[in-house]
């Protein structure tokens, strides 16, 4: 069984880093994959690729995600006020009254709130207030304009500015969103015995616009079977259906079926419940009507491969408050552990009658 690493998972949801600006977070993957696979490399896109060869079994390829939803500087006004280009999708409501790290090209990171260009509530009339938009947000640094701009250009990253807490049932952060994808694809990988298969670990880069860096690495490594690791929603909250929830804390892994960029594998998915089942790993299914995982992009890249998506229930997604259970994010390291274990054990291809 998976034994909980709670330092590295923090540093992996703490360490910056949105689409196109993953260095930080690169940083702190490259340190932990290492030691743990035969061949690393980063690609132009800034993907991670750890490889750990095999003996004749099949290519699989694991991707998680390493950039979180973030921004970059638009604009700074004559008083140093900031206008913010998003990077990824927000829910404008979640950002209220948030706090932000502006990353400057000076090397400062400077904390700042997030505002909106509005009168305070204390102003207004009965039914003025109105729906916020990304764009009514400015970021105030509480710095004249002339020290603000010695420090911030255009094109400058700015991340929520949150930090990983643990009561020991759960945790909750930013960039859950994938870092804890990343973190079970490391911790997997570490747990792993010996396996026929090649292993091609991928820590990918800009997801969260379009799939990116799963789109070139999996074009480069010709996977014969792809392993998606990613949050999804769990719906198991006040103001949500039973048949909405999608997923729920504390019930196991979520073994994709269908979202709306890939159709799963139905053979590699009874591979998958039949490990699990072996292994006593409890489980629950996933059917999520919109969103999408780097699945999308291996499914489809050259020839194809059978693709799954292994998925982390998640409560709040997309907010600094993403909320995992501990015990989910073991069982699903121990999941793919076992899994890769057995990969080539059986065939996935469809026979011509």
């Amino acid at each position: 069984m998976a034994k909980f690493n709670l330092d590295l998972l923090k540093r992996l949801c703490e360490a910056p880093g949105i689409p196109g600006r993953e260095d930080p977070i690169r940083a702190v993957v490259v340190e932990e994959m290492r030691p743990l696979i035969d061949e690393l490399t980063v690609d132009i896109m800034g993907n991670v690729v750890g490889v750990k060869k095999g003996s004749g079994g099949p290519r699989v390829m694991i991707a998680a995600h390493i950039d979180e939803i973030g921004f970059v500087v638009k604009h700074i006004d004559d008083q140093g006020f900031i206008r913010l280009q998003q990077m990824g999708g927000f829910d404008p409501r979640a950002l209220f009254a948030q706090r932000v790290l502006v990353h400057g090209f000076s090397g400062k990171v400077l904390r700042g709130a997030v505002i909106p260009a509005a009168k305070p509530i204390h102003l207004m009339d009965p039914g003025e207030a109105k729906q916020l938009k990304i764009d009514d947000y400015f970021v105030d640094l509480g710095l004249p304009a002339d020290e603000v701009t010695a420090s911030v250009e255009i094109g400058d990253m700015v991340t929520m500015d949150r930090t990983l807490e643990s009561n020991g049932t759960s945790v909750i952060s930013k960039s859950l969103d994938d870092r804890v994808g990343v973190y079970v694809m490391i911790e997997a990988i570490r747990e792993m015995s010996s396996s026929n298969a090649e292993i091609i670990a991928v820590a990918t880069s800009q997801e969260e616009v379009g799939v990116r860096g799963a789109i070139t690495a999996a074009y480069t490594a010709e996977p014969e079977i792809s392993i998606a690791l990613d949050v999804t929603l769990a719906m198991d909250i006040p103001g949500a259906s039973p048949e909405s929830a999608i997923s729920r804390l504390g019930k196991g892994p979520a073994i994709k079926i269908f979202d709306s960029s890939h159709l799963t594998h139905p053979k590699l998915v009874r591979h998958v419940r039949d490990v699990a089942e072996e292994k006593n790993i409890p489980y629950q299914l996933e059917i999520l009507p919109r969103g999408g995982t780097d699945a999308s992009a291996m499914q489809l890249s050259r020839g194809g491969s059978a693709a799954i998506t292994l998925s982390i229930p998640c409560r709040y997604v997309h907010t600094v408050n993403e909320t995992s259970n501990i015990e989910d994010i073991n069982g699903t390291v121990d999941l793919l552990a076992a899994y890769l274990e057995a990969a080539g054990t059986r065939s996935y291809g469809y026979e011509v009658n």
